[in-house]
């Protein structure tokens, strides 16, 4: 009995034959050779798998124009994973899949500055002398807070560990067991005492932790009390914990450094804060804590960083330590964290013009005429479709204020003929441009409080572009 008969894959095209059909192709001609090549031996191994496996039909006269549309579905896919410009509808202001804070025009202005040509990052340009790396961006958290020092390094992970490594090594951190966050990715505090090699002595119970359990566990072989602030959740009803400023006190009367881990910063001591119940920086370091840490990319509104402001005996031990080289920041973050921060010296110009500040502001009825304008540009557009104005919730994001769910407005785009939702929502993602949105009750929900004038044209046209029987 003869076996499968042995496939030809003489039949199948040459490289050069391929080239030369990429050659005529509109999408594929401007392609480097590298990766043009390895798209086309990609899909022509697939080719002669499928042969060898006896799968489906063989055609070699059209065995160059599958080839060729492979590679282009290949190099379309590969593209995908590069970034690229989003338009969220989603309504999440701190979205941190799509890279939480939305820079301040004055700051991109800056980064796009620095970014063209050589800059002065580790050089006095009065002496000529080597300067410190970011120091006008430290002078002016000091200035806008009061501490005496300033040091930043790549985000708030960062900032942590080397606040347990630089003042903690080898010793043991109070902490209160409701306080033992774990957020996004691989970040769990217990993991990261580890990797600062700090010992962490955990108090008190997840719902509440009293003054005296930190007494109780304070010990020949303790460093620090830490207080973290559950940036990401709330534990609410019978909960209790002290404040920093209690346990500031009871850290320095028994000679302890107090650290406070605020993870998301706010920087202005203001109405939005307050209404929020969210501490600020100002705040902690009046309590009178040794040194705090927090982000540059959440309620700052400036790029990923990680900040850490307090004593100058503190800071410059950090800054000594050899890890900070490790963790430090390069030209293009300090750029913008200093053009983020200028602004904070006039509050007004902060609120209205750094993003975050501006989106968390801004009123309901500023966000209900805006989703009118929206509504009225898309029916436009889509004359079939159902599309009205509803009252809704916004949300930071991003980790912070979890429990300050924001009134907003958006445009409801109800379907019609059976078309699913999910598969409208797929297809605004991968379009161009690429737009996010959020499902609601059968509804394509789009959120005009992350959806800046600017955007709206482009969502627009991007909506009616898609491809996608109305």
């Amino acid at each position: 009995m003869k076996g499968p008969a042995t496939p030809d894959f003489s039949r199948l095209p040459s490289m050069t034959t391929l080239l030369e059909g990429a050659a005529a192709d509109a999408e594929l001609r401007c392609l480097p050779r590298g990766p043009l090549t390895d798209a086309l031996r990609e899909a022509a191994d697939e080719l002669r798998d499928r042969l060898r496996r006896q799968e489906g039909s063989f055609d070699s006269a059209d065995a160059v124009a599958r080839i060729l549309q492979s590679a282009r579905e290949k190099i379309a896919s590969r593209r995908a994973t590069r970034l690229t410009r989003v338009i969220n509808a989603t309504g999440v202001i701190l979205h941190t899949g799509l890279g939480r804070s939305v820079l301040a025009e004055s700051a991109v202005r800056r980064l796009a500055d620095v970014a063209a040509g050589y800059c002065s990052l580790e050089i006095d340009l009065s002496t000529g002398q080597r300067g410190r790396r970011g120091q006008y961006a430290e002078q002016l958290l000091c200035q806008l807070t009061g501490a005496e020092a300033a040091m930043i390094v790549n985000n708030n992970a960062a900032a942590t560990m080397l606040a347990l490594r630089g003042m903690a090594a080898g010793r043991e951190v109070l902490v209160s067991r409701g306080q033992l966050i774990e957020i996004g990715g691989s970040y769990r505090l217990p993991d990261v005492m580890v990797a600062g090699g700090a010992v962490l002595r955990e108090v008190g119970t997840t719902n509440k932790t009293h003054l005296r359990d930190y007494e109780a566990a304070i010990n020949d072989n303790t460093a620090m009390i830490m207080h973290v602030h559950t940036s990401n959740y709330r534990v609410v009803g019978f909960a209790e914990s002290p404040g920093v400023a209690e346990l500031t006190r009871l850290a320095h009367s028994r000679g302890l450094v107090m650290f406070d881990d605020l993870g998301s910063g706010a920087l202005l001591d203001d109405d939005i804060w307050r209404a929020a119940n969210e501490p600020t920086v100002i705040e902690s370091l009046r309590t009178g804590a040794d040194f705090v840490a927090f982000s540059g990319d959440k309620l700052l509104g400036g790029p990923q960083a990680g900040v850490l402001l307090g004593r100058r005996e503190t800071i410059d031990r950090l800054r000594r330590d050899p890890m900070a080289r490790a963790l430090r920041v390069d030209k293009l973050i300090i750029a913008a964290l200093e053009a983020t921060l200028e602004l904070y010296q006039d509050p007004a110009k902060a609120k209205s013009e750094i993003p975050i500040l501006a989106a968390l502001s801004e009123p309901i009825d500023s966000l209900t005429h805006r989703a009118e304008e929206l509504a009225a540009m898309l029916r436009e557009a889509l004359p079939a479709e159902t599309l009205t104005v509803a009252q809704d919730e916004s949300f930071a994001g991003g980790g912070s204020l979890p429990a300050w769910p924001l009134p907003t407005a958006v445009v409801r785009w109800t379907p019609i003929g059976g078309t699913s939702v999910d598969d409208i929502a797929r297809k605004l993602r991968i379009g161009d441009p690429a737009v996010l949105v959020r499902i609601n009750q059968g509804a394509i929900c789009l959120d005009v409080r992350t959806i800046p004038m600017s955007d709206a044209r482009g969502l627009t046209e991007g909506i009616s572009l898609m491809k996608q029987p109305c």
